[in-house]
């Protein structure tokens, strides 16, 4: 639409064409019929050509000259048009405007198009033509002033014979496949006004050339390959009004040059490699309306003299690593509409001037801003009713949630998760009735969810998750319509979860887990056809689960944790069948021997109808008080959190029973250790999953049907004492994250200490990337998603102070919808203490993983050794080939490949080759860059885990039809 608007308002200067009539102006009509029979025309908007007309000057999009009736300029925007842009045209002498814009013509150009000596104007913007641009299209242009095909699948170079255009005043290739360097005769088109070529694969530096284009007023290289400095002479270019060079690879700092652009209104340079401060001289570009330079590496303090900018509507510095204040002189920037400082270390509190200014938008999040946010503060922004975006997420702001948030009714996203807000949420809430996104996650919220909340009838995603909320879900959350997401795990929520929800027609996502919600699941439930995820885990849940719809399909792990729900779809029957207490006995053997010695290698079993088969008149006293302190035992299970029962233990499962046997403690975090065929079969060779270096890991199965791996530790003689490593356990089991894997129990002697996780069968993701058929690569979609899970568990340990120290790709577990799960996690602990030695000897397969600080024992080993790790597994992702390669003659080190490739501008290539061209570059490249800073070799230029899910959540594109991330 740009160029199309600057080619109808463009001044060609026409000049008057003075010829004699000619009888032969019937070639028009000849030529334009030609060029239809090749068209076809499914909205019919060509009837009006009828070869039996003496001139086409009436026809549907053509225009003539009226004193010669020859066609001047054939506009056929948006006529639905398909076919090839025949040699029909050739015969149109004295056209000057061509112009095919939003149709579907395909095939290649024909080069003698522009041959024409009257042709001013050609446009083919948004169609479909392929292949290269011929070399000769423009070796006789002296007329053309404005050339566009953007938006087509056009590949090869830019031709030489460009240079040769020398009245060429407009120029679009942008949205297409062009590659290489520009051609060097480029920078002669001194007329060039505006250039956009953006969106493709060009390459190499901007040369200085660019000073000679002393009448360009607009240049777009955005979203190619270019590297190298700005070009230091830009600021010749003193007409220029906008510069977009972003999403490239260029590096530098921004040249002095630039503030002789006094003209500009937008700049642009997003997504590089810019480094140092911006400059103060920044305020002298007085007339600048738009200001992105963020995803660089840019550092300092924010310049004061943006202040000075008074036309400043968008201001984007976001994703660098700009410290200090935001500055106060910025309330002189009155025509404000949007500013986003988000993924800085900006600190102090939250500026005034943001709530008195008519902001429209206002991005503040990923800092390590403090204070809090006064109830003033929002009655001033309130008063301007402008206000739409408030994103004030991962900072350090404390304080209560003021009542009158309410009062900015204008409000479309309110997110205020990741800082430190307490109190309880206020009931103006429900005022918020534009609001789409609310969003106070991960903070020390208490109270109830108020009722007031169904006021806010416009929300599409609420979430409430990892506060300390109480009470019950409140009905009139029904009356949000809208709500697609509605995700409130982790807080103390009780009572049962209201029919209401089931009227709620949109939802995707539902997160009820770890809470203390009970009764039972209403049944209307299963009409929710949009229902994407469903997770009710770690309740007090009862009764039976609903069936029908997305619930036949419900994955197991989305409802763990509520031994009393049953139903056809967790395969457990829903009559009053109790948990069973048992004793297992781990020495004992397969091996035939007397009816006693059987009797000792079987499971005892102690129920009910055992009691009475074994009873007598003179035990039944006894039997009646063993029956009692069972079902009390039973009911305590339900209500407690761990189920405490003993094992009769050896030294190994496989060894043969001792007379005097020792016993092991079994804990189960939730439900019932009731193994399928007894403690002889824990450790069974055949049910190998794999080892690492803290132990092998084994299958089992449960009475209920459900498997767990057992893993079998074997630093045993380095373990704590059983207290210590109890302790140290029970923490890890209270580790409940959707990424990470749940450690459900554990079971303890001195020589023989095992831990109980949930079973994934897909297996782990270094066989998904290294082990499975080309036919099975995973798509990008899915290696995003599977990276995004990583960051989101790694960061979730980190949250709760728990170091991984052993991550790599056998590590990460792939569950049935392809969410990555981390394990393995925290074993460490279980150490007597962080001996360098000790670690590096446990996780050596996992060395080229293991950030360079392992080496020196001065250093100490911080959350950043595994940010260093989860690098390396980005990129192992992304190229899936193993952080280490050893070849005949050589070896490859990824991170190496990787960041010498980045350096060429060959960063595409690291792809992996099985995915071929079906990646978006605009997602992978940024994930490869960020990769590469989480692998530093200096710790603290690694970000945070926090830090890089934000940053992977803003990569992400938002595709209208999101591929199925279900592993086969």
């Amino acid at each position: 639409m740009f160029l199309h608007f600057l080619s109808i308002i463009f001044v060609l200067a026409p000049s008057v064409i003075v010829q004699s009539l000619d009888p032969t102006f019937s070639d028009d009509v000849l030529g334009l019929i030609v060029f239809k029979a090749g068209l076809q025309d499914p909205k019919a908007k060509l009837t009006s050509w009828n070869e039996d007309d003496d001139n086409p000057c009436g026809w549907a999009g053509v225009k003539c000259d009226p004193k010669t009736n020859r066609v001047t300029q054939l506009v056929l925007d948006g006529f639905s048009l398909s076919g090839h842009i025949g040699r029909g045209l050739l015969s149109l002498q004295f056209l000057q405007i061509l112009s095919l814009t939003n149709n579907n013509f395909n095939g290649t150009i024909n080069p003698d198009l522009a041959r024409s000596g009257s042709l001013q104007v050609i446009d083919f913007n948004q169609n479909s033509l392929s292949g290269s641009i011929p070399d000769d299209f423009f070796k006789k242009c002296g007329s053309l002033r404005v050339v566009s095909f953007a938006s087509n699948n056009l590949s090869g170079q830019i031709p030489d014979s460009l240079g040769s255009c020398l009245n060429l005043a407009v120029l679009n290739f942008s949205s297409n496949r062009l590659s290489g360097k520009l051609p060097s005769r480029f920078w002669f088109l001194r007329g060039l006004q505006s250039l956009d070529l953006s969106n493709n694969l060009l390459e190499g530096q901007i040369l200085e050339g660019i000073g000679n284009l002393y009448d360009l007023r607009a240049i777009n290289l955005a979203k190619n390959r270019f590297s190298g400095w700005i070009p230091g002479n830009i600021g010749a270019c003193l007409a220029l009004r906008l510069v977009d060079f972003g999403d490239n690879l260029l590096t530098g700092s921004l040249p002095e040059s630039m503030q002789r652009l006094s003209s500009c209104t937008s700049i642009c340079l997003r997504g590089n490699f810019l480094s140092g401060d911006v400059p103060q001289w920044i305020g002298k570009l007085n007339n600048l309306q738009s200001l992105d330079l963020s995803a660089n590496n840019l550092t300092g303090w924010i310049t004061y003299s943006l202040g000075n900018l008074q036309f400043l509507k968008e201001l984007n510095l976001s994703r660098n690593k700009f410290s200090g204040g935001l500055p106060e002189s910025m309330a002189n920037c009155y025509n404000l509409l949007a500013i986003d400082v988000s993924q800085n270390m900006l600190t102090g509190n939250l500026p005034s001037w943001i709530f008195k200014n008519s902001l429209q938008s206002v991005s503040l999040a990923g800092n390590k801003l403090s204070g809090s946010i006064t109830y003033s503060s929002l009655t001033m922004a309130a008063s301007f009713q402008g206000l739409q975006v408030l994103d004030l997420s991962s900072n350090g702001l404390s304080g209560e949630i003021p009542f009158n948030t309410g009062a900015l009714s204008s409000l479309l996203l309110l997110n205020m998760s990741r800082n430190k807000l307490f109190g309880s949420l206020p009931a103006s809430l429900g005022g918020l009735k534009n609001a789409q996104v609310l969003d106070l996650s991960d903070n020390r919220l208490n109270g109830i969810v108020p009722s007031e909340i169904g006021g806010a009838v416009s929300l599409k995603e609420l979430r409430l998750e990892k506060n300390f909320l109480s009470g019950k879900i409140p009905t009139q959350i029904g009356n949000c319509s809208s709500l697609t997401s509605l995700i409130l795990f982790q807080n103390n929520l009780t009572g049962s979860i209201p029919a209401a929800i089931a009227n709620l027609s949109n939802l995707q996502y539902v997160d009820l887990s770890l809470n203390d919600l009970s009764g039972s699941l209403p049944k209307e439930l299963t009409n929710l056809s949009r229902l994407l995820s469903f997770n009710i885990s770690y309740n007090r849940l009862q009764g039976e689960l609903p069936v029908g719809g997305f619930f036949n399909t419900i994955s197991p792990s989305s409802f763990s944790g509520n031994p009393s729900l049953c139903g056809s779809v967790v395969n457990r029957s829903c009559t009053a069948d109790h948990p069973k207490p048992i004793v297992l006995n781990p020495n004992s053997s397969d091996s035939s021997g007397s009816s006693s010695t059987n009797y000792k290698r079987k499971n005892i079993v102690l129920s009910i109808s055992a009691l009475i088969a074994i009873g007598a008149a003179a035990f039944i006293a006894i039997g009646v008080v063993a029956i009692t302190v069972l079902n009390v035992h039973v009911r305590s299970s339900v209500s407690r959190p761990d189920v405490a029962l003993t094992l009769s233990s050896g030294e190994d499962f496989s060894c043969s029973p001792t007379n005097n046997p020792n016993y092991g403690k079994l804990v189960m975090f939730s439900g019932v250790a009731d193994f399928v065929a007894g403690a002889q079969a824990l450790l069974n060779k055949d049910c190998e999953l794999g080892h690492g270096g803290f132990g092998v890991v084994y299958r089992t199965i449960l009475r209920d049907g459900r498997s767990v791996a057992i893993k079998k530790l074997t630093v045993s003689g380095l373990i704590k004492s059983q207290v210590e490593f109890e302790r140290e356990v029970r923490k890890l089991g209270k580790i409940r994250h959707y990424n990470v894997v749940s450690l459900e129990g554990y079971y303890w002697t001195p020589s023989l200490p095992l831990l109980i996780y949930e079973y994934f069968s897909k297996g782990s993701l270094f066989k998904h990337l290294h082990d499975g058929a080309g036919g099975n690569c995973l798509s990008w979609r899915q290696r995003f998603n599977i990276i995004l899970g990583i960051a989101k568990g790694l960061a979730h340990l980190h949250q709760m102070s728990i170091l991984h120290y052993n991550l790599k790709s056998t590590n990460v577990l792939i569950d049935d919808s392809g969410e990555a799960k981390v394990g393995d996690f925290g074993l460490a602990r279980l150490l007597p203490a962080l001996h360098h030695c000790i670690l590096s000897s446990k996780i050596q397969n996992a060395l080229w993983y293991m950030a360079p600080e392992f080496a020196c024992r001065t250093v100490k080993i911080t959350e950043k050794c595994d940010v260093y790790g989860f690098g390396i597994l980005v990129l192992e992702v992304v190229s899936g080939k193993k952080p280490v390669e050893y070849m005949e003659d050589d070896v490859v080190v990824l991170c190496d490949m990787v960041r010498g490739a980045l350096e060429d501008g060959r960063v595409e290539e690291c792809v992996d080759g099985r995915l071929e061209c079906d990646f978006p570059a605009d997602e992978a490249i940024p994930v490869i860059k960020l990769g590469l800073i989480c692998a530093s070799q200096v710790p603290s230029n690694r970000p945070d885990m926090e830090e890089v899910v934000n940053i992977l959540e803003l990569i992400r594109c938002p595709y209208e039809g999101q591929e199925d991330l279900e592993l086969n």
